[in-house]
C-alpha cells in the first residue's frame, strides 16, 4: 500500500535524526550555541501560555529535538547501553545535542522562575506584550516552511487553530496534590511542552498545579519535583513517538497543524486581560490608551523583530 500522497508529505528540510543515525559533529561553539538555545526554550516553557516548542522552532532545532528525543526509545540506543558500548550509545542517541539543550533548560528553570514569578506579578502587561509579538511572528515564519499550502495543509492549520483557542480558554481545576496525579500532570504537561503555541505551564495552570509546581521549584521540594519529572520522562518517550511518525510522514500536514497552535494559542498571551497575576490567565479586555500601552507596543515590535533576525539565515539560505 502506498504510504501517503507525495503533496501531503513534504520531506523536512532539517530531517529528524533516525535512532541509528550519527550524532552530527559540532563544534564548542556550536554546543554554547545549543545551551543559549535551551535557555530560550526554558524561559518560554517557566511562563504559562508560552511554549518551549515554539522557541525551538524558531531557533531551527525543534525537529532534531524531536528526532533525538524519539531516539532514546529505539533498540539501537538501548541495545548499546546494555552491552555497556556507552560511546555508542552517546552517539547513536545523540545525547551531546540532548545534553546541551537540556542543560540550557534546567539552567533557565532554575535561575529565572523567581525573576519571572515576579515580572508576571508586577508587570503582566509588559511580560505578555513581549511573548506575543514573538509567537505572533512565529505563526508566519513557521508558515512559511510549508512547502505547499494545499486544503489539506489548510484543514490542518485550521484545526489546529480552533483546538489551542479552545483549549487555552478552559478554566483552571481543583485537583489532588498526590503523587499519582502529579506523575500524570508532568506526563500530560510535557507533550504540551514540545508543541509550538501550547505550554506545558499553561496545562499545569488548568490542572491547577502550576502555583505548587512554582512554589515547590523555589522552595527546594526535591521530591514534588522528582515525581513530577518522572511523569514528563515518561510522558516525552511517549509521545515524541508519535510526533516523530508525525514528521517523517506527513511533514507538511504537521507544521501546518503547529503553526495553527501557535496562532490559536494567541488567545492565552494576550497582554490586556481583567485580571492577570502569576499563574492565572485572566479574560481579556482592549487596552487603554496610556503611556504602558506604547511601551507594550513596543515590546511586540521587539518580541517580532526578533524572530525575524533568528530566522533570517534559513530564509536566506537557498531551498533544495
Amino acid at each position: 500500500m502506498r504510504d501517503v500522497d507525495a503533496s501531503y508529505s513534504q520531506p523536512a528540510r532539517h530531517p529528524l535524526p533516525a535512532a541509528t543515525d550519527a550524532a552530527p559533529e559540532r563544534t564548542p561553539k556550536d554546543y554554547g550555541a545549543l545551551v543559549l538555545k535551551g535557555f530560550a526554550m526554558g524561559s518560554c516553557d517557566i511562563v504559562p501560555g508560552v511554549s518551549g516548542g515554539t522557541m525551538a522552532l524558531i531557533l531551527g532545532i525543534y525537529e532534531e529535538l524531536i528526532g533525538s528525543i524519539r531516539g532514546l526509545a529505539r533498540p539501537p540506543f538501548w541495545r548499546a547501553l546494555v552491552r555497556g558500548r556507552l560511546l555508542e550509545a552517546f552517539r547513536v542517541g545523540n545525547l551531546s545535542f540532548l545534553l546541551a539543550v537540556g542543560g540550557g533548560i534546567v539552567l533557565a528553570v532554575l535561575t529565572l522562575a523567581r525573576v519571572l514569578e515576579h515580572f508576571l506579578a508586577q508587570q503582566p502587561v509588559l511580560v505578555w506584550s513581549f511573548f506575543f509579538g514573538l509567537i505572533a511572528a512565529s505563526v508566519l515564519t513557521v508558515g512559511a516552511r510549508v512547502a505547499r499550502w494545499t486544503p489539506a495543509t489548510l484543514a490542518a492549520f485550521a484545526f489546529g487553530a480552533l483546538f489551542a483557542f479552545v483549549l487555552v480558554g478552559l478554566r483552571p481545576t481543583q485537583t489532588p496534590e498526590t503523587a499519582w496525579f502529579l506523575f500524570l500532570s508532568g506526563a500530560i504537561a510535557v507533550c504540551a511542552l514540545i508543541l509550538p503555541g501550547i505550554s506545558g505551564a499553561f496545562i499545569l495552570v488548568l490542572l491547577g498545579k502550576y502555583q505548587y509546581i512554582l512554589a515547590a521549584l523555589n522552595r527546594g521540594d526535591v521530591a514534588t519535583l522528582l515525581t513530577l519529572m518522572s511523569g514528563m520522562v515518561v510522558g516525552i518517550l511517549l509521545f515524541t513517538q508519535v510526533l516523530g511518525w508525525m514528521f517523517r510522514r506527513f511533514h507538511d500536514l504537521t507544521v501546518a497543524l503547529l503553526c495553527g497552535f501557535m496562532l490559536g494559542a494567541l488567545r492565552s498571551v494576550w497582554p490586556w486581560k481583567a485580571a492577570s497575576e502569576a499563574g492565572a490567565l485572566g479574560v481579556n479586555v482592549w487596552p487603554t490608551v496610556n503611556a504602558e500601552l506604547f511601551v507594550a507596543l513596543g515590546l511586540m515590535a521587539l518580541g517580532f523583530a526578533l524572530v525575524y533576525t533568528f530566522d533570517h539565515p534559513r530564509r536566506a539560505a537557498p531551498r533544495p
